[in-house]
């Protein structure tokens, strides 16, 4: 290969999609009007607990997808979950919660991967379930992993290993809404890496002090999810966009204030534990290694350069950024909703947690209600150039505000002791009780198979086939 060729970089991400297994809910001449409903509720129900979540890359959205050959009209989304694998399984979480909200519905969710959960439970799989013949055939159904198997010759129709559409998974789950509930062994597995969900996205954030221009303070108090762009701006940054940082334009040197960023542990990790010296020629300067505040100095001195980079990128003239879509009918309509559906809980216009509360929505709608092709959706660094343009920065005021900042938070946690790593790598291979033993719908099993099943569990590279272990799922006769 030649040394010059880029290696490709397979982006991850998670891909989600709902369907209705209720048939009184499925008219097809109604299906859209229906979906969307779903969509509003949703959104309306789960956005208290969407909208303060920090997103590595993407947040999690839902749009209506009509019919397309044999996948039936649905509501899905697609998420960018980058380096941070909470992401993937924060949505995971959502996915079950959806459907035991809404029991009507059915989820599928899976990876650049493929059938991810499938892969989580490797070890715990039945002998039948194979890469080729998994599709179609995984659900989250009632807030319950369901596993539809291939079905048994019984005189009627044979189910062939390939041949299992969504209608045909809907119309089984629908007759059958307890019959294809994944074994325990299988469902535990999965269950294992949502459990504390959603305490868990609390315990996922790190607060750090950061000396920062005072147009990024303003910004991150505004908009606490937008510090992901900066952080991947500056983390993903190559020469070229150095280029920018060389004289700033947007986040000058001198207006710096200390001020408390909220990160994910992900964002913080990628921020500090990369080495970087500032050019000369802008103006970024750091104190000795020793000096107390060296920390702040580094951290606000790297998001800085990652938010001026992700200016510096921006195509849309700063007069443009300023229309906000906030300010449009359709932010309107959504907000009607949410108050229709006692998204304010009651409390009076004005005040500080209905203020809150309204930040939330706004936030929500920007990340998950706009839709990426319509003319209103903006990227990171819009909205970036949008806030700078429009919200008041006082300098002074920010300063006043440094005696009163949060304590930093202890990162003692970046530091991986063996006795974490092996912490780690026992939660990571599941408690031993998840194994299952002999018993009457279990085959027993020799050595000589484990061994085997071992060969071709390492010769699996990302796949769900996994270690090939006795089967301990019984198909139900149908």
């Amino acid at each position: 290969m030649d040394g010059l060729e880029k290696m490709a970089v397979v982006e991850e991400f998670v891909e989600y999609r709902f369907y209705i297994v209720c048939e009184e809910h499925s008219d097809p001449v109604n299906v859209e009007g229906i979906l969307q409903q779903y969509i509003e509720r949703i959104l309306g129900n789960f956005s208290p607990l969407l909208a303060p979540y920090i997103w590595q890359d993407q947040p999690f959205n839902l749009r209506y997808k009509p019919r397309k050959g044999d996948r039936p009209a649905h509501i899905g989304g697609m998420t960018r979950v980058g380096d941070n694998i909470e992401d993937e399984w924060f949505i995971v979480y959502l996915v079950q919660q959806i459907t035991k909200e809404y029991p009507e519905l059915a989820a599928s969710v899976e990876d650049n991967d493929g059938e991810f959960l499938l892969i989580e439970a490797a070890d715990f799989l039945p002998k039948w379930l194979k890469p080729e013949n998994s599709a179609n055939r995984v659900f989250f159904y009632r807030g319950k992993l369901c596993i539809i198997p291939v079905l048994q010759d019984d005189g009627d129709l044979i189910d062939p290993a390939n041949s299992m559409s969504i209608s045909q998974a809907l119309e089984l789950l629908y007759a059958h809404p307890d019959g294809f509930l994944a074994s325990n062994a299988i469902s535990k597995a999965v269950q294992r890496r949502i459990t504390g969900y959603p305490e868990k996205t609390i315990e996922s954030l790190h607060r750090a002090h950061c000396y920062v221009p005072a147009g990024i303070a303003v910004i991150l108090k505004e908009r606490p999810h937008l510090v992901s762009a900066g952080v991947q701006a500056f983390y993903l940054r190559d020469p070229i966009d150095l280029k920018a940082c060389r004289t700033f334009c947007y986040f000058l040197p001198e207006t710096r204030v200390l001020t408390s960023v909220t990160f994910t542990k992900c964002l913080y990790a990628q921020l500090s534990q990369q080495k970087f010296h500032p050019d000369k020629r802008s103006g970024y300067t750091l104190p000795a290694l020793l000096h107390p505040q060296y920390k702040a100095h580094d951290l606000g001195m790297k998001l800085a350069h990652g938010f001026e980079i992700l200016c510096s990128k921006c195509t849309r003239s700063l007069d443009d950024a300023t229309i906000s879509p906030l300010q449009t009918s359709l932010w309107t309509g959504f907000l009607n909703a949410l108050k229709k559906k006692d998204f304010f809980k009651g409390e009076i216009e004005g005040s500080a947690r209905y203020s809150e509360l309204l930040k939330n929505a706004e936030i929500y709608f920007l990340q998950s209600v706009i839709r990426p092709e319509s003319s209103l959706a903006k990227s990171p660094a819009e909205e970036v150039l949008r806030l700078l343009n429009t919200l008041s920065i006082n300098v002074e005021e920010l300063k006043h505000e440094e005696a009163n900042l949060p304590p930093d938070e202890d990162d003692s946690w970046l530091d991986l002791s063996p006795e974490r790593l092996e912490q780690i790598l026992q939660e990571a291979a599941g408690p031993k009780e998840y194994i299952p033993t002999s018993s009457e719908n279990e085959q027993k099993y020799d050595l000589s198979d484990v061994t085997e099943s071992m060969k071709a569990f390492i010769s699996k590279v990302s796949s769900h086939e996994g270690a090939e272990l006795p089967s301990f799922f019984v198909c139900p006769h149908i």
